[in-house]
Parts: structure tokens; C-alpha cells; sequence
């Protein structure tokens, strides 16, 4: 449990106001970046904490969400814990926060009122819609962010009205949001330091624009031409061959042979050179052409081997290929755990736990090196944050 002098934004002092996913994500990754992340919790604790599996009352999830942050309780609705939270911005480079838009100002803490305390905060603000617009009001989760962004649109397979489309499986539209949100208090903070005179800044990030933002080339395609990109199901309607195929243990093969010499190596390798050779698959224009006909072959190979021996085939070949990994494959796979990207880390609160690592890497950082700590209990830390914060202090602090 040591502060981290090697990674890139140590020094820098975030607090964080936030509940359940978009805020502590972007903290999480600010925190792993080297960060003093403050998380201010309500008494109770983040209602995340209530969510999934647990032991012992304590919450697995939070083992991740909460790493490498310290954590103090307040109740914002009291005066005094109010001015507490304020002593805490005094001292810190960046709030982020996601509260319903308004939150703030009608708790009287908003950008105006925070920024006479630290001129130069730069204040974070996540929310379903944004701060200004007519949806300001509205209340979001998540799965609105990707309804309204256009992504659940394009997750169904075509043709199919009898289910809903499905959600990708985790919060994406929240994630989303907090990867835009770290990036651009990262930004704001780098203006805020290399300018002594500069003023804080307040950055506004929603759940619907940053789904949106994912969408390729489809408005401009709808503004020229009036296209509507309707789902594409497990293929890709621009390259061939490129889709996911049933093998002969249940599972899924993602295939991707849409190169010229790709496609070759997969035609000789599930034993139908002669495809390749046909001059209606000669590119990518035609085998597009003729997808159906190429998926039917493939997926008759397929079918005839498991998911792992057909892998280990495609890839003899240099086929780029994958089974659809579970997240049991993820915990055991050799490339996985080699990469630290799979790690086993001892929590007090939970005993030994397997974490995700950071999604980067810099030289001279051991991957296990950025979970300085777990995700600790509400409240660990209050005494030590405050007593700094009472005193004006601004090293970083780590427990």
C-alpha cells in the first residue's frame, strides 16, 4: 500500500462524488494512473456496495470499483459536512461527480460556489443528458444511454422481431462516459497547471453523446444519402469473410479471413482451396457479394470440431481467429496471465481476489504495481483525509 512516484499523474488530487458506475469508473482509471482519488460515500456507503455477490456483507464488485481510492463518508445534506466536502476541494485538482444534472447547485455546491473556494478546480460533472438542454431533467441509467445513443439499435440480429435487442452485457454507456470524463479532467487539470493564471474549468460529459459518439460514419452517411444502418448481426456487411461460427461443442468461432492472402490461408485450411480460386471471391467487393454461400462453407467445417481444435487449426494457418471467451477462459488463458492482465490480489475484506489489470502499461510499472490497494471499506479513511484537509495539507496521502 505505497504511493506510486512512477506512474504519470501522481501528485495529482481528484475527489470524487459518485455512485455506481460512470464517476467511479473514471476515477478508477485516474486512481490506476497514480492519482490521489478521494471518494466521498454517503454514510452508508456507495449504493454500488449492495450490488452482486459478497462475503461476509462485503461486496466483490467493490473490490475493483474501489481500488486505489481512499474512501470518507459524508451526508451532503448536512451543513457541516458540506463545508467538510469544501475543505476537501481546496486541496484537490479535480472533482467528478454524477449526480443528477442541478445536483449540485441545488445543494448549493455548484461550479460558481465551489470555484471561489479553489479558483482552479476543474469540476467533472457525468449525467444522463447533459447539463443544459431540454432532456436536462430527465433521469438516465445506463441502458438509456445506449438506447438513445443508437447502440441498442444495432444490437439485434437482422430480421429478428421476437425478442428485444439484447445489451452488451455490461454498462457500456457508463464506461463510456467515464473513460470521456477521465480524458478530458486529465486535459483540463494539464491546461490548469501549465497556466499559473489559469481559472478551472467545468467539463460536462453525458451517457447518450458518449455512446453516440461510437457511431462510425452513420450520420454523415444519413445526412448525404438518408441511410439507416440497421443491424448487422454477428458478420460485418463491408468485409467477407468476417462472422462468428457454430462449432461442434456448442460454442463460437470469430473468424476474421477478409484479406486477399488471409482468405487463401482459410480456404486451404478447412480443405476448400478451390473457393479461393473462384474469381467470384477473388476480393473482398465480391466475396461480399457472395457472403452466404462462403459463411455456409465455413460453418460446415466448423460444425465438425470443437471450438478449441478448430481454433488451434486457424491459427497454424494465420487465420486471425478466436473462440468466444467466457470469463472463465479470460482467468485461465496462458496469454492472459502472462500479460498480468489476470491478476491475484489479497484484500483484506475478501481474501485473495483475481483483478482485472489497467488497461496500459508504461515502462518501469509492473502491472500488479498499479493496484496499490483494494477497494477499502466506507469510511476507511476519514480520519486521515480529513485531518489533512483540516490542516491545509497538499502531499498526496495514501493510507
Amino acid at each position: 500500500m505505497t504511493h506510486a512516484p512512477n506512474l504519470p499523474l501522481a501528485g495529482l488530487k481528484i475527489v470524487e462524488l459518485g455512485h455506481y458506475i460512470a464517476a467511479p469508473f473514471a476515477t478508477r482509471l485516474l486512481a490506476d494512473l497514480g492519482a490521489e482519488v478521494v471518494k466521498v460515500e454517503p454514510p452508508g456507503g456507495d449504493p454500488v456496495r449492495g450490488w452482486g455477490s459478497s462475503v461476509e456483507g462485503n461486496a466483490v464488485w467493490f473490490s475493483v470499483h474501489g481500488r486505489n481510492k481512499l474512501s470518507v463518508t459524508l451526508d451532503l445534506k448536512k451543513p457541516e459536512d458540506r463545508d467538510r466536502l469544501v475543505a476537501l476541494l481546496k486541496r484537490a485538482d479535480a472533482l467528478v461527480e454524477n449526480f443528477r444534472a442541478g445536483y449540485l447547485e441545488r445543494i448549493g455546491l455548484g461550479p460558481d460556489v465551489l470555484h471561489q473556494a479553489n479558483p482552479r478546480l476543474v469540476i467533472g460533472r457525468i449525467s444522463g443528458y447533459g447539463q443544459e438542454g431540454p432532456y436536462r431533467d430527465k433521469p438516465a441509467f445506463g441502458a438509456i444511454g445506449e438506447a438513445m445513443g443508437g447502440l441498442r439499435h444495432l444490437t439485434a440480429n437482422p430480421g429478428q422481431t421476437e425478442y428485444p435487442p439484447p445489451r452488451c452485457g455490461v454498462s457500456i454507456s457508463d464506461d463510456l462516459a467515464g473513460m470521456y470524463c477521465a480524458m478530458a479532467v486529465v486535459s483540463a487539470c494539464w491546461q490548469v497547471k501549465g497556466d499559473p493564471q489559469a481559472k478551472g474549468r467545468v467539463v460536462d460529459v453525458d451517457l447518450v453523446s458518449s455512446v453516440f459518439s461510437l457511431m462510425e460514419g452513420m450520420l454523415p452517411e444519413y445526412g448525404l444519402f438518408g441511410w439507416v444502418r440497421q443491424p448487422q448481426g454477428a458478420a460485418i456487411k463491408t468485409a467477407a469473410p468476417t462472422n462468428t461460427y457454430p462449432c461442434a461443442d456448442g460454442k463460437w468461432l470469430c473468424i476474421a479471413g477478409n484479406s486477399d492472402l488471409i482468405f487463401k490461408r482459410l480456404m486451404a485450411a478447412i480443405g476448400r482451396p478451390e473457393m479461393a480460386g473462384d474469381p467470384r471471391f477473388a476480393n473482398n467487393a465480391g466475396r461480399c457479394d457472395n457472403v452466404a454461400e462462403l459463411d455456409a462453407a465455413i460453418a460446415d467445417w466448423t460444425r465438425t470440431k470443437p471450438a478449441a481444435e478448430a481454433e488451434t487449426i486457424l491459427e497454424a494457418a494465420e487465420v486471425p481467429c478466436s473462440r468466444l471467451f467466457d470469463m472463465a477462459d479470460c482467468a485461465t488463458d496462458p496469454h492472459f496471465r502472462d500479460r498480468g492482465w489476470v491478476m491475484e490480489v489479497q484484500d483484506p475484506l475478501l481474501g485473495q481476489v483475481l483483478h482485472p489489470a489497467a488497461p496500459f502499461r508504461f515502462d518501469g510499472v509492473a502491472p500488479r504495481d498499479m493496484v496499490r490497494w483494494t477497494g477499502p471499506a466506507a469510511g476507511a479513511h476519514n480520519e486521515m483525509v480529513f485531518a489533512a484537509a483540516a490542516r491545509g495539507e497538499s502531499r498526496p496521502l495514501t493510507p
